[in-house]
């Protein structure tokens, strides 16, 4: 697997102690100092295997970055910020991410959750899934419906496969976050509402499989 990582931090201090500590930890570091800088070193890199992404930065800031970066590629992307209102954290989801870790943080635990995420998004063993016209290919890490392949983020690919693999039975919020998520994640829980939101705009005919039961979390309905 390769071991690029794109950072993209205004603040050339963090941005540096963040890089020296990933490459103590044997990951090949690209730095950016703005948004525009790492869409450009994303696109001309090869195989950046996660990308680091302040929100508050010159030029273009780290959600429109994540957007854009995430149109073109389904990489796991991690943002940092300094902002603290409610909904910061849902805007930067809503925006592709996988990952959110607030300022001041401790850059030894920013490397662990990128190991984390990274973990999380490997193949590892898993075995793919047929459901009808639905196909979720956990080698390839692609989703297709009716032959037509389906974006997604490895987030939501994490997500539907959990749903799928736990078809028919009931799965509450946490049991999502503790498994999809990191078992420390202290994010809000709409999280999961936000995810399950873009799962269904993307499956079309299977929307309707994901089915919220109210007081508890979702479940995947599929006949036996």
């Amino acid at each position: 697997m390769d071991n690029r990582i794109l950072i993209a931090e205004d603040e050339s201090k963090i941005r540096r102690l963040v890089a020296g500590y990933l490459t103590k930890e044997g990951f090949r570091v690209i730095e950016a100092a703005d948004g525009a800088e790492a869409l450009e070193r994303f696109e001309e890199a090869e195989n950046v295997a996660l990308v680091i992404l302040d929100v508050m930065m010159p030029r273009m800031d780290g959600y429109e970055a994540c957007r854009r970066i995430r149109a073109l590629s389904p990489v796991p992307i991690l943002m940092l910020t300094a902002r603290d209102a409610e909904n910061d954290e849902i805007d930067g989801f809503d925006a592709g991410a996988d990952e959110y870790i607030a300022k001041p943080f401790s850059p030894a635990i920013l490397v662990a959750r990128v190991k984390n995420l990274l973990r999380r998004t490997s193949v590892g063993g898993l075995n793919d899934i047929t459901l009808g016209s639905l196909e979720i290919r956990c080698r390839e890490r692609t989703v297709q419906v009716n032959g037509r392949r389906v974006f997604m983020t490895p987030r939501e690919f994490d997500l539907l496969y959990y749903l799928a693999c736990n078809r028919n039975v009931a799965l509450t919020r946490s049991q999502m976050i503790s498994t999809v998520w990191d078992m420390d994640y202290m994010g809000d829980d709409r999280t999961v509402d936000t995810h399950i939101k873009c799962l269904r705009a993307k499956l079309g005919e299977y929307a309707h499989c994901i089915v919220t039961l109210r007081k508890v979390g979702y479940k995947f309905e599929w006949p036996v």
